[in-house]
């Protein structure tokens, strides 16, 4: 297992759409474990696989206050949402940045697990809120594109200047 590199928005490959897996392999289920070894190294909640550069439809997710939880969602689609909820969201790839979003309040997630066969979650709350979310990066979308157009320029602003400050 090794820890990887997170693109920080406003990387252009977060914009990429991942392509679905055809098949789990030995080297899908390596970058599962690699993933899910940076999200809880970083320390998060939700890590999908173009956040760290592989344009695959790859997600882990553990919302447990326990960190023992974890979700590994292969070609995860939203077949069902309902309700709304508005709460603070954060990102890896946004480091710093907090804000409010509205989301569903319950999804239906239809994936494949590690060893290919399909499965079904039903979520609400957090985990309903990240599973939402890292599908969003998935199709090339980081939560500030939920804000307004001034937000999305502040944002852009401070970490441009976080970046060189560090720099």
């Amino acid at each position: 297992m090794s820890l990887l590199p997170i693109l920080r928005f406003p990387d252009p490959r977060l914009k990429k759409v991942a392509a679905r897996v055809d098949s789990i392999d030995d080297s899908i289920r390596r970058l599962a474990s690699d993933m899910a070894e940076t999200m809880y190294e970083a320390p998060g909640i939700g890590l999908a696989a173009t956040q760290v550069d592989v344009h695959r439809r790859v997600i882990v997710v553990d919302a447990s206050e326990t960190k023992d939880q974890l979700l590994t969602l292969v070609n995860p689609e939203i077949v069902e949402m309902d309700g709304q909820q508005v709460g603070e969201e954060g990102c890896l790839s946004v480091p710093g940045i907090y804000d409010k979003v509205e989301r569903a309040a319950h999804v239906v997630v239809r994936f494949l697990d590690l060893d290919g066969e399909s499965q079904m979650i039903a979520a609400d709350g957090l985990l309903a809120v990240c599973l939402q979310h890292e599908i969003d990066h998935l199709q090339g979308r980081v939560f500030v594109e939920h804000l307004s157009q001034l937000k999305q320029v502040r944002i852009k602003n401070k970490l441009a200047k976080q970046a060189r400050i560090t720099a």
